[in-house]
């Protein structure tokens, strides 16, 4: 029997990595042997943290899939976020909590995608719906996710939805919501060892709205001031991403998860996110109070903001 595999999206997070073994989990109890997670990129600090809190390896690395390959998608729908070769995959399952984009299949298929903070949210109700039972160490996978995502339940991407499995997940896995929460968090903030370069995708997604092409990219913080001190050099990475890859604007989120506010780097059509956000940029940077979320809060108005 061939095997399915299982992914996020590229440049993945924990929510990303950590759903795609909560799925094969929940694929192989249903008795689907032949199904794997994989990653599409590094696995970062944060989500490190939390396979060895829980004990769990980390998925292999896939770089693209064969034509006909059987995948379901986590955490993505948009082909440029995904696998290369992906366009002529055959797609058997899509779990997302973003907006349907750039995506068509062939076949018909298994799609269930619902406005909360995470995808394991998500996946948390197709565990109840199915009648299986969460253990410890799935639970500990599912509450890192959605610690993550919804940056500890303060993010405004988080729903009561989120809120109420975040609770019952803290119990299975037997760990303090807030204590260990912090620590996860905390743990993705060492920004230390990167290179500019891998600064800029260690959470970095591609979108296209109207022919521009944008790249929004997120990294998290205890300070922001600590990461502006490369300011440059940044910049100078960002300036050769664009060129490698046909960008138009590039926006860099540096999210401090203590103050939940973000500043931000700018880089190409500048005016498109001066509107998105009506602020005058000064530097290529603008301060951002009370933005955290690059999907609710950064993608829409930029979306809405394109002419």
């Amino acid at each position: 029997m061939e095997e399915i595999y299982i992914f996020g999206h590229k440049n993945p997070d924990t929510d990303t990595i950590l759903s795609s073994i909560v799925l094969e989990t929940m694929e192989k109890t249903k008795g689907a042997s032949k199904v794997k997670a994989y990653r599409l990129g590094d696995v970062n600090k944060e989500t490190k943290y939390a396979l060895d809190y829980f004990g769990v390896k980390e998925p292999e690395l896939l770089e693209e899939v064969a034509e006909g390959q059987k995948v379901m998608l986590v955490d993505h729908n948009e082909f440029a976020q995904s696998v290369n070769g992906i366009e002529k995959a055959k797609i058997l399952k899509v779990v997302d909590h973003h907006k349907i984009a750039n995506f068509e299949t062939h076949e018909p298929l298994f799609y269930l995608a619902m406005p909360v903070g995470c995808t394991s949210t998500i996946l948390r109700e197709m565990y109840k719906v199915n009648n299986i039972k969460i253990d410890k160490v799935t639970a500990g996978l599912m509450l890192s996710s959605i610690i993550s995502d919804t940056l500890l339940l303060k993010s405004p991407t988080c729903t009561d939805k989120d809120r109420e499995a975040a609770k019952e997940l803290a119990k299975i896995a037997e760990v303090d919501l807030n204590e260990y929460g912090m620590n996860l968090l905390k743990a993705g903030t060492d920004l230390s060892d990167f290179t500019p370069e891998e600064l800029i995708n260690i959470d970095s997604k591609p979108y296209t709205t109207k022919g521009i092409k944008y790249q929004a990219a997120q990294v998290n913080t205890a300070s922001i001031d600590d990461v502006l001190k490369d300011k440059k050099a940044i910049e100078e990475a960002m300036n050769k991403f664009m060129q490698e890859n046909g960008v138009d604007l590039f926006v860099l989120m540096i999210t401090d998860i203590l103050e939940n506010n973000s500043q931000i780097i700018v880089l190409g059509k500048q005016e498109i996110a001066e509107k998105a956000f009506n602020v005058k940029l000064e530097n290529d940077t603008a301060f951002l109070p009370g933005v955290v979320s690059r999907k609710k809060q950064v993608v829409p108005n930029i979306d809405n903001a394109i002419a």
